[in-house]
């Protein structure tokens, strides 16, 4: 990768080309025709991509490969290292910049109002999305960056996710202490690190971007194989920030949960007719028109599909009911743990959080594949095997979390009465989690 820097800026500026076309284009197209389909019409090709294919794999990707997409082929990371550099305004990062309640709260916005504008669906909707994202990313790079990533290193609406998902790769760039201790050698020049984190302490991937310019700095680190398991099993309790396990509770499982239900729930549709049924009793009507404009609530009367305000209150209080349901039911949980273990409580709540995360991957992953089924049905494709698929995914990743869990629970050398009700509880926390995609995927 460092011998390859101008093979690795092509593919980028490629991306970045294909992205912006992709994103520019669709959204001043008219709206596609019923009949069309993702192979004759360039607005559907281009929403299939982006939904589709795109965001569900780099999900999937980030288990095998780490944070590869952040380092090679993020558009937004690339530009914003690109005007950083061209800028170099240097202005000092803001302290109020380096919050790290910044990732979950961006990814919280954005989800919601995502939905509120019906983003996977509509061209105009991705673009205010993510030209909007692209243009901050920029815009700080220009001020802030001094040849950094600053977007993404504490703005970006999925670095946070990126970070948590990247923990379950099998390779890591890694630092080896003592050999950057005993290194007496004439030093080269250190090298950037885009995310700006401390390479001498490098040894997970959470943070890293995987752009490899750190490759053999002081013949320390290196590329390498580990275990899935390794960062959580041995570094999850030296993960102390509570936003991390904020992000994962209450974001990727709570409000994805949300996002992706609230379409196909019947009890939303119950808990709509129940307050548009009170408001017409007191002859309070204006909440039921759609007047809103597209970029706050969807509407394009020309598809028949338009949200009115009563609408976007519904899925506003359904999406974040469902964040503080399940965030608040699994932190609930895992403080109930870590009372029963009796030790070092904040720590081992962190550290055992991060055992839902395979779990939360699928989640994540199932979910976003809606679409992409969901468009590829619209052509004709069907999907016989598509049942089994979810089940032994939903399944492999339960067992997964469960597996991480007990040897969590091991790692605290507790009773054996301890690790039994503590593993009942964490076992508890996983089925309610698959309860809702059984729902979603074979009841609903």
């Amino acid at each position: 990768m460092q011998k390859h820097r101008k093979t690795i800026q092509v593919i980028q500026w490629v991306t970045i080309l294909f992205y912006l076309l992709l994103l520019i284009i669709p959204a001043f197209m008219a709206l596609p025709p019923r009949q069309a389909h993702i192979l004759n019409n360039f607005t559907l090709f281009s929403q299939f991509v982006f939904w589709g294919i795109w965001w569900p794999f780099v999900i999937f990707s980030m288990l095998p490969f780490g944070r590869l997409w952040c380092g090679i082929f993020c558009p937004e990371g690339a530009l914003s290292e690109w005007v950083s550099r061209k800028a170099q305004l240097n202005r000092t990062i803001p302290r109020w910049f380096k919050w790290r309640g910044w990732p979950a709260t961006t990814f919280v916005f954005t989800t919601l109002y995502g939905q509120l504008i019906s983003v996977y669906d509509y061209a105009q909707a991705t673009l205010l999305i993510l030209g909007g994202s692209t243009v901050g990313a920029m815009m700080i790079g220009f001020f802030f960056g001094r040849g950094r990533r600053v977007w993404c290193r504490y703005f970006c609406p999925v670095s946070g996710v990126f970070n948590l998902l990247s923990r379950l790769s099998p390779i890591s760039f890694k630092t080896d202490e003592k050999t950057w201790n005993e290194y007496n050698d004439p030093l080269a020049s250190a090298p950037e690190c885009p995310p700006m984190i401390s390479i001498r302490q490098l040894k997970g991937i959470s943070a890293c971007h995987m752009c490899g310019r750190c490759t053999g700095y002081r013949n320390a680190v290196a590329l390498k194989l580990r275990s899935c398991n390794e960062e959580i099993m041995k570094y999850g309790d030296q993960k102390n920030n509570v936003w991390e396990m904020r992000l994962l509770l209450y974001g990727m499982i709570g409000i994805a949960i949300g996002a992706f239900t609230w379409t196909i729930n019947p009890w939303f549709v119950q808990f709509k007719l129940v307050f548009a049924r009170w408001l017409v009793e007191r002859n309070i009507l204006w909440p039921l028109n759609a007047t809103a404009p597209w970029w706050l609530l969807t509407h394009y009367s020309e598809n028949n599909d338009s949200l009115n305000w009563l609408d976007g209150f519904c899925i506003t209080t359904y999406i974040l009911g469902s964040g503080l349901l399940f965030g608040s039911v699994l932190s609930f949980n895992l403080s109930f743990v870590t009372f029963l273990i009796h030790k070092g409580r904040a720590v081992i709540k962190q550290h055992l959080a991060q055992t839902f995360l395979p779990l939360a991957t699928a989640s994540l992953f199932l979910g976003l594949t809606t679409t992409t089924v969901k468009l590829l049905q619209y052509s004709g494709i069907t999907f016989y095997w598509l049942n089994g698929v979810r089940a032994f995914i939903l399944s492999g990743a339960s067992l997964w979390s469960l597996y991480l869990g007990a040897n969590v629970l091991t790692y605290y050398q507790i009773t054996i009465i301890q690790w039994v009700a503590c593993f009942c509880i964490i076992g508890f926390s996983v089925l309610a989690i698959i309860m809702v995609w059984v729902l979603t995927f074979w009841v609903w």
